[in-house]
């Protein structure tokens, strides 16, 4: 497998297209000498001042910092004092702009995710933003990591196509905005898709 680690201006440009295109790419984490591999397989857009679920939607504050800086950046933070969530920075910077990862499937190391997680569920080992962080050991010290030069934590292309993509409003979130994209038929997404 040749994995292509992508770059700066994969990430600079509008987040609803960063969000997209991250479908199907691999995230990798590098931890005590082994890698571990997921599929990005869900994803949810947030986008500054014009979006009332964005953390930068009230401007600049210590805890959301990160979004103002450049593209490629992990964003991190804790969600309702427990989960850790991984978000991916996008846009130029001082504009805020962030990708949320939702969900993964998970290819690699799945054995080490297992123990991280304390499941044997593959299904539920990293479809959901909390759960994916904790079989991937990735924690607040690593927030603002630039995934463009990092090794122990990046996003690669491995060449993977060929999937549909769909698109629904955000979980959790009143905006109706479509800013939630998943690879449709996915099994390991953290919401089951609905029937239409």
């Amino acid at each position: 497998m040749t994995l292509r680690k992508l770059g700066r201006d994969f990430y600079e440009r509008w987040v609803v297209n960063v969000a997209r295109d991250l479908l199907g790419k691999l995230l990798v984490r590098r931890i005590d000498g082994k890698v571990l591999v997921g599929r990005i397989v869900e994803v949810e857009a947030y986008r500054g001042s014009d979006d009332p679920a964005s953390h930068a939607y009230r401007g600049k504050t210590e805890r959301n910092k990160v979004m103002f800086d450049r593209g490629g950046l992990a964003y991190i933070y804790l969600a309702y004092g427990i989960h850790r969530l991984l978000n991916v920075t996008a846009e130029p910077p001082g504009k805020p702009a962030a990708v949320l990862i939702r969900a993964l499937e998970p290819l690699g190391g799945i054995e080490v995710m297992m123990g991280l997680r304390g499941t044997s569920d593959l299904r539920a080992l990293t479809s959901g933003p909390g759960r994916l962080t904790e079989a991937l050991k990735i924690g607040l010290e690593l927030n603002g990591l630039d995934l463009t030069s990092s090794d122990e934590l990046f996003i690669a292309d491995d060449g993977f196509r060929g999937f549909e993509v769909s698109s629904s409003p955000r979980i959790g979130v009143r905006d109706r905005r479509k800013w939630r994209f998943y690879i449709r038929g996915s099994r390991f997404l953290s919401r089951p898709e609905k029937s239409s």
